[in-house]
């Protein structure tokens, strides 16, 4: 956590660099500048573009209109685009940092590198830690080693930042042949532990096996990450199993190299400040390295956060089939897909997915989510078969997939099953609060079990107590036990956690009538109509509210609550 504050004080000024101008207010200016300003509040970063290529052409100078123009391209995944318009930009605004990230990357990506060490020179700013690291490799592209690897050690000595010119100095080292001083970094042996992030891991692993350290290799691959591997680290294991020396692929030149840099403070910054700016970062990661997979699948995540699925689907499909991460962009594909309303399409992605990786379980559980969220409970059943039937030996993590397919069981009236895997999951994580709830909750609504109901619910309200559904559980079975003072605490707690929830006001109408306090219960009951529930909830409380409770359990065979007091 304190590595990434000091690299969000370091840089985080870039954030916040937009300028103070304001577009001309020319024939035609202001409405294409207004669309583009509220077009870019939703992140609709494509129709954003548009405006602001419209506004552009009618002022060519504005720095207002081609920063937010920029933001827009580079978001809508258009980065060609940008470029031209940064360096504009940077020719009227040499301080803008947005500009200065995408004229630097230009220079990059055209192996300009005397260029860039002018840009640099000059004072064209990014930020501390992005101005260092990329000067360093910037070096390293103009042949020089040597004071590249000084640059790096210079960015090494600020506070917060030493993992980071560590980092990008193994990689240094590794490209010009130095494996062991690489290898000496990465494993910490230099005194500064790095931390193991997926792609300093790779790094170091490809490093092993060409020091024709394979085994070595795969206990850090197994350290890391355990025994189950995604595809593509099950696929790496067996390369260096089979004795193969892998190449370096995780930074190969300098160019490279400047990539890992915007993909490095991408991820420090994830979380720390918008969105929409880390996306700057990802985005010029692709520009400069474009089978970038870890950059794509950032961007993407991104835009998901943003709410800009279509895009989000875009960056998914740039992920080829033969990719290691492949299944991992489809299951991300499928995700956005499910968030845009395209159901049907999601589910497709995962079927097609389920066949042609049907060894691996997350697949099947992801589709079973997905189908059972659809209420689809038949064909979700069969796909968490799958994934179960892929775990011979059930460890607390996989709590969740009996928990799943117990519902689905419930849903479709297979009771006897339904139970047997709830108590399963129970048996992995005995004391799981969702798993105590529904179990217990689930005996209270077929009126079996209500002792252990009881402990069920009152274990899970332990460990969930600002829970609302598993506090109204708990006020529920008290009802249900015939101890109505009791449950009168816990249902009015409930009610105050989700307030809105038509079925918890329903039962705390029905507790308030159970204790007399009628007029309550029938103010309760408005409030759950209001909340608009299912409408066969919706048709019994109208009837209580024209007859009463008791009449109503009569109504339906039941000991009507004056009776059941009495007895």
């Amino acid at each position: 956590m304190q590595l990434k504050s000091k690299l969000t004080a370091a840089i985080l000024a870039a954030a916040i660099s937009v300028t103070t101008y304001s577009p001309a207010q020319a024939d035609g200016l202001a409405g294409a500048y207004l669309a583009g300003r509220i077009a870019g509040t939703d992140y609709d970063f494509k129709a954003a573009s548009q405006y602001y290529a419209r506004a552009l052409a009618r002022d060519t100078k504005n720095p207002f209109l081609m920063e937010f123009a920029i933001l827009s391209f580079v978001g809508a995944g258009e980065i060609e685009r940008a470029i031209p318009v940064a360096k504009r930009l940077h020719s009227t605004d040499p301080d803008n940092q947005i500009a200065n990230m995408l004229v630097m990357a230009d220079l990059a990506k055209s192996g300009d590198f005397d260029g860039a060490f002018n840009f640099l020179e000059s004072g064209s700013a990014v930020g501390p830690l992005v101005d260092g690291l990329v000067m360093a490799w910037v070096q390293i592209g103009q042949g020089q080693m040597s004071g590249g690897i000084a640059t790096f050690d210079e960015v090494s000595k600020s506070p917060g930042l030493a993992s980071f010119g560590m980092y990008h100095k193994a990689m240094a080292l590794a490209i010009a042949g130095d494996l062991e001083g690489a290898d000496e970094i990465l494993s910490g042996r230099s005194g500064q532990q790095l931390p193991p992030t997926r792609r300093g891991v790779m790094a170091h692993i490809e490093i092993l096996s060409q020091l024709e350290r394979n085994q070595d290799a795969v206990d850090r691959l197994t350290e890391l990450f355990g025994n189950d591997l995604d595809p593509g680290l099950a696929s790496l294991k067996q390369r260096l199993l089979a004795g193969e020396t892998l190449p370096m692929t995780v930074v190969r030149n300098a160019t490279d190299g400047i990539a890992e840099v915007y993909f490095t403070v991408a991820g420090a910054l994830l979380g720390e400040t918008n969105d929409s700016y880390t996306l700057l970062y990802t985005r010029i990661a692709e520009l400069l390295r474009p089978d970038h997979t870890e950059a794509i699948l950032l961007s993407a995540q991104l835009l998901e956060n943003l709410a800009r699925y279509e895009l989000a689907t875009e960056a998914y499909n740039k992920i080829p089939l033969d990719d290691p991460a492949f299944h991992v962009a489809e299951l991300g594909r499928a995700e956005a897909l499910r968030k845009s309303g395209n159901i049907d399409a999601a589910i497709e992605v995962l079927q097609r997915l389920s066949k042609s990786n049907a060894d691996q379980a997350s697949i099947h559980v992801a589709l079973g989510d997905l189908l059972r969220r659809n209420e689809m409970f038949e064909d979700a059943t069969a796909a968490y078969d799958k994934a179960i039937a892929l775990n011979a030996n059930p460890d607390a993590s996989q709590w969740p997939l009996y928990f799943s397919r117990g519902i689905t069981y419930e849903r479709t009236d297979r009771w006897e099953q339904a139970e047997a895997d709830f108590r399963k999951a129970l048996e992995l994580v005995p004391d799981q609060p969702q798993v105590l709830n529904y179990l217990g909750y689930s005996f209270v609504e077929m009126k079996q079990n209500l002792d252990e109901a009881l402990d069920m619910i009152q274990r899970a309200v332990a460990g969930r107590p600002n829970d609302g559904y598993i506090t109204d559980s708990l006020g529920w079975v008290l009802y249900r036990l015939g101890r109505y003072q009791e449950a009168v605490p816990h249902m009015e707690r409930a009610a105050e956690l989700e307030p809105v929830d038509p079925i918890i006001n329903d039962h705390l109408g029905d507790v308030f009538w159970a204790v007399g306090r009628k007029r309550e219960a029938e103010f309760q009951w408005y409030r759950a109509l209001s909340f608009e529930p299912e409408e066969e909830d919706a048709v019994r409380i109208r009837r209580k509210l024209e007859i009463g409770l008791d009449a109503v359990l009569e109504e339906e065979g039941a000991k009507p609550i004056k009776l059941s007091n009495d007895g």
